[in-house]
């Protein structure tokens, strides 16, 4: 024998006018103590860092805003910029030939992917600065005239870029329905009309939020061509404490520039996905 239990809640009968249940809510006594405890380790943590007179809060604020600060944060802000743009730029290239029918463009574009994202970006920029050695001149002009310590920093972050960019773009144009793509075939559309028009728009929802992180990433990851000189902001507070020998609070000055940037940047990344998830149920 079966038995079916019914998916239907229960309905007690209704015995006419009498007392009424009282809903009690469920007490949470242990997740508010837990709430509590974490507060009072914050704001101990905080009351700490703000009375260590070894992080030397005057020397921060004396030199948070000077000219060299300002210009390696310009230098930063414009690096990122210039990256972002021609790395995704190259990387929505890298990411059509890889969905080509064409068996040599899907090839060499999944070698670009691959070659760029096995290697160290520490590697990468090391190698373009000592591109002299092995093409001294290009075009009649020595190589290290054309190849100063910003363009290659431009030339081997936006490399670097647009391999991860290639995949952000890729998964974005194939997050996009078929049928979306059959109907655009329909009306007659190219296909690079159909790809700009169709699909683009609506892959950038997949898009943003993982290049929202790029771009902060890309922010952060700017640093690392203090190591080829050139006066970003990480390079120019490391000239200041070379000099004066404040190592914490030069630091810290680099670090609450980095904080305050990538918190615009969120705060931009959250109305842009916010826009293109407009008439979606992931919309906020």
């Amino acid at each position: 024998m079966s038995l079916t239990l019914s998916k239907q809640p229960s309905v007690l009968p209704d015995d006419g006018p009498g007392p009424q249940l009282r809903i009690v809510p469920v007490r949470r006594t242990g997740q508010w103590a837990a709430a509590v405890a974490v507060l009072v380790l914050l704001v101990l943590a905080l009351v700490s860092v703000v009375r260590n007179d070894a992080f030397q809060w005057g020397v921060v604020g004396d030199y948070f805003a000077t000219a060299a600060v300002l210009r390696g944060l310009w230098l930063t802000l414009w690096l990122t910029a210039a990256v972002m743009a021609l790395g995704f730029a190259l990387g929505t290239v890298l990411a059509v030939m890889r969905l080509s029918a064409n068996p040599v463009l899907r090839a060499v574009s999944w070698g670009y992917v691959w070659l760029f994202r096995s290697t160290p970006i520490l590697v990468q920029l090391l190698f373009w600065f000592n591109i002299g050695a092995l093409y001294p001149e290009v075009l009649g002009v020595r190589t290290v005239d054309l190849m100063g310590p910003v363009t290659v920093a431009v030339v081997g972050l936006t490399l670097h870029e647009a391999a991860y960019a290639a995949e952000v773009v890729r998964g974005g144009i194939l997050s996009v329905e078929r049928g979306q793509i059959e109907a655009a075939q329909s009306l007659g559309l190219g296909r690079w009309r159909r790809l700009r028009r169709i699909v683009l728009p609506q892959a950038m929802r997949s898009i943003v939020p993982p290049a929202g992180n790029m771009l902060i990433g890309t922010l952060k990851g700017t640093s690392i061509v203090s190591i080829i000189a050139v006066q970003d902001l990480l390079y120019s507070v490391q000239l200041v404490y070379h000099r004066t020998y404040q190592v914490v609070p030069l630091l810290l000055v680099a670090t609450i520039w980095y904080v305050v940037v990538t918190s615009l940047l969120s705060i931009g990344q959250y109305y842009v996905e916010r826009y293109y998830a407009r008439g979606s149920a992931d919309a906020r």
